[in-house]
């Protein structure tokens, strides 16, 4: 097999992208293991010879997908932040919003986040993306909060129950649990976390 290679012509980058785009989204959709390199090529009206053109297996190609959508996908929260100045007065709504921006990605990219999750257990270079995913959006919500101690455990807590939430409401589903509930009980342990985050 040819070594792959880059595309230097801008029409052979959009072709490229292309592939990446509606490979991604099939194996997401469909479950990796379900998806061959011709399903892709045919998808994404390109043929098989293109794809090994610019990428050494379908496995590249979900590695290139994840390396662009993985933190829109696992991270939804830090638009919620956006431009925000935090004070004692917004920082209950703009936790809320983090919260249903959250739950929102989670129900939209089910079965993409689903498959990101299934493929960094079982790729290590999947597994590294996320991990340094994770520490970029860490960084990225403690420099809104400049005044909390211990803030990169605190918000890296947060992420995570957060996520854990999003879980259970959009994919375990409980029939005898009350998700409102637990949904409050998350925000004001969050709130009660980052209590300092508008002390003087």
């Amino acid at each position: 097999m040819p070594n792959v290679r880059e595309p230097i012509k801008e029409s052979s980058k959009e072709k490229k992208q292309k592939i990446i785009d509606i490979g991604f989204k099939l194996m997401c959709e469909k479950g990796y293991h379900n998806v061959s390199c011709v399903d892709i090529a045919a998808s994404a009206n390109v043929s098989t010879g293109i794809i090994y053109q610019y990428f050494k297996d379908k496995l590249d190609i979900f590695i290139a997908g994840t390396k662009l959508y993985s933190e829109k996908l696992m991270f939804p929260m830090l638009n919620a932040l956006e431009n925000k100045n935090i004070t004692k007065e917004n920082f209950d709504k703009i936790l809320r919003n983090m919260v249903d921006d959250a739950i929102k990605a989670h129900t939209l990219t089910k079965n993409a986040h689903k498959e990101l999750m299934s493929m960094s257990c079982l790729d290590n270079e999947v597994f590294a993306i996320f991990n340094c995913n994770e520490e970029d959006a860490t960084e990225k919500l403690v420099r809104n909060f400049p005044k909390v101690k211990n803030i990169k455990e605190k918000v890296h807590l947060l992420i995570n129950m957060v996520d854990n939430l999003c879980h259970e409401i959009v994919y375990h589903k409980h029939e005898n649990y009350d998700y409102a509930f637990m949904k409050e009980q998350t925000i004001k342990l969050i709130e009660y976390m980052m209590e300092d985050v508008y002390e003087n």
